[in-house]
């Protein structure tokens, strides 16, 4: 055993929130108080020790009484912008990410790409803290360079402080209407329950004070010293991005949560065909943060990194890996296994019926997958990279079970031509997006409007329950056919239907329904209307003035309308079912 590591925060939330200038903000105050050697910046993260947070917020760390109270060393902080850094942090049974940020835009509030983080962090069950930021924008506000929020706000105006109350309340009310429960963070008294709200500016560095502290407080109460314990064994990590650079051939910066990776030792990770391995031929780390000022020499090669680390990894192999893969070092056959059953985890192949899904890296479709889970949408087969051949014939597949499966979901890919025309001659529908959340909510929307179509024509094929009474001093012609007018008294009567009576015999079929002498194609529950019956009727004799009459409706038509639809009908119609089931008893006794 190693020790502990720094709990990995991830920064996430809509763009232009100030997320990267929140991250630099934190980085400049680290370096300002910090003791030398202490902070070092990795490929797409930030170190941040502990010591270098309790100098630039002493008197909030002496106010909170937090002096002493801290073991987590510091925090590394995942720097690379967007959502999707947040879905390739992921590790089997859950996020590499420990804790997370999610950035708001205070005079905005909670804008698409955050309620799209926002649901990658809850399934991943990541605790996480929310930065309001722009707080130098509130009307009236007035600020001072670092100060803590808690002493900002005892300084101001009552409008301004109004003004700050009043659009945190409607990110608390937006946050409510997601099922969150959430408060400013000196108001929260239960942070199992509630998702503290910390006022922040990333221009002027208020409250970036109480945002350290309070994912401090976060990280200790919800993320366990087990989890941070870290090992001198073969590394474990996760991919995050894969790209050329000059002079290096293809690249991947990858973050190390445990063990250690060396120069020299061969690692295995995966690609869209499976495992690649790869020796270490250069670990190619930032020199510390005072020095990424020279643009020409801003790199160091090191022959180790220990977790937890965020480290360019040079090798001959690795044009085919994956962002959001697994990376494992040690024994080949080990890793090989390793990565095999974290992929497998990842990947789905079934015949059962279900959607199929494809993203562009392991981290997207875990996510992808993740999410379709928790909306009940059963997945047939989810796999990285572009829609293909196969996936239309899997959709095809799916579809003649169920035709609202017949869908391929795909998220963050571009569809090749020749697959979209075989899926459009298919009748299969690819839904393409950038944003999970709307890729899945034009999926429901779609199979919904199927799914409504679908019982349409379902129930328009059935004979409606319906029961009609002759009236009285309404008989236009006594047979040959019989003109009559009725009141429906419960149901729906449409030509074509068959009349019975009380005893189960047949009267006649209803060949027109009139209206004040023009024809209607239905009549409902309480309507008066003239209606000719073909058959060999005559009132006076087979039905009389004042007779109830039932709609004869088909045995397996009725078998359906029990089992399967009743709860399509409407009440009165329900009435009419019931009762037409309880004369048909009588029919058989």
């Amino acid at each position: 055993m190693i020790g502990i590591r720094s709990p990995i925060a991830v920064v996430v939330g809509h763009v232009d929130v100030g997320k990267t200038l929140l991250l630099d903000k934190i980085r400049g105050t680290a370096v300002a108080y910090r003791e030398p050697g202490m902070i070092t910046q990795h490929i797409g993260m930030s170190f941040v020790p502990w010591t270098a947070v309790e100098k630039f917020a002493g008197p909030l760390v002496d106010r909170m009484k937090l002096r002493g109270r801290i073991w987590i060393p510091g925090f590394l902080f995942i720097d690379t912008p967007g959502h999707a850094a947040f879905s390739n942090l992921r590790r089997r049974g859950g996020s590499v990410a420990d804790v997370a940020i999610l950035v708001v835009d205070i005079t905005s509030g909670l804008e698409e790409q955050g309620v799209e983080s926002l649901n990658l962090i809850r399934a991943r069950g990541v605790p996480f803290v929310i930065a309001a930021n722009k707080l130098d924008r509130v009307y009236g506000w007035q600020s001072e360079e670092n100060r803590p929020f808690l002493f900002a706000v005892e300084k101001q105006e009552w409008y301004a402080v109004a003004n700050l109350e009043e659009q945190i309340g409607k990110l608390i009310d937006q946050l409510s209407r997601l099922g969150i429960e959430a408060d400013r963070y000196d108001r929260v008294r239960d942070f199992a329950t509630q998702v503290p709200i910390v006022p922040t500016s990333a221009v002027t560095g208020e409250g970036i004070a109480d945002l350290l502290l309070v994912l401090a407080g976060v990280s200790q109460r919800f993320v366990s010293k087990e989890r941070l314990t870290v090992h001198e064994g073969p590394a474990k990590g996760v991919v995050m991005e894969v790209k050329e650079e000059r002079g290096l051939g293809t690249v991947v910066d990858a973050i190390i949560y445990d063990g250690v990776l060396k120069r020299g030792d061969l690692i295995v990770t995966a690609g869209l065909k499976g495992p690649v391995s790869a020796k270490v031929k250069m670990l190619v780390v930032p020199k510390p943060l005072d020095e990424m000022r020279d643009p020409e020499d801003r790199y160091k090669y090191v022959d180790e990194v220990k977790a937890a680390a965020g480290v360019r990894i040079v090798g001959d192999g690795l044009e085919e890996v994956v962002p959001g893969a697994p990376l494992f070092s040690g024994p080949l056959d080990e890793a090989l296994r390793a990565v095999g059953e974290e992929i497998a985890s990842v990947r789905i192949e079934s015949d059962k019926e279900g959607v199929v899904a494809k993203a562009d890296t392991f981290g997207t479709l875990e996510s992808m997958v993740l999410f379709l889970r928790q909306m009940n949408i059963p997945v047939r087969r989810a796999d990285v990279g572009p829609p293909s051949h196969k996936d239309v014939v899997e959709a095809l597949l799916s579809k003649r079970k169920d035709p609202a499966y017949g869908a391929i979901l795909a998220f963050n890919v571009k569809v090749p031509q020749d697959v979209e025309r075989e899926a459009q001659s298919s009748g299969v529908r690819i839904i393409r997006g950038e944003i999970l959340y709307k890729v899945v909510d034009e999926y429901v929307k779609w199979s919904s409007e199927l799914k409504a179509k679908a019982l349409e024509a379902a129930l328009s094929q059935l004979v409606r329950p319906g029961i009609i009474q002759l009236l009285p001093g309404y008989v236009f012609r006594r047979r040959d056919p019989v003109i009559v007018g009725v009141r429906v008294v419960k149901g729906t009567i449409k030509p074509g239907y068959v009349l019975v009576r009380s005893d189960g015999r047949e009267v006649g079929r209803i060949q027109q329904i009139q209206e004040h002498g023009s024809p209607k194609q239905e009549a409902r529950v309480g309507e008066e209307v003239a209606i000719s019956i073909q058959g060999d009727v005559m009132v006076g004799r087979q039905i009389k003035e004042g007779d109830i009459l039932y709609v004869h409706i088909p045995e397996d038509h009725f078998k359906q309308w029990l089992l399967q639809y009743k709860a399509y009908l409407r009440g009165d119609e329900k009435e009419a079912l019931d009762e037409y089931a309880q004369v048909r008893k009588n029919w058989r006794k």
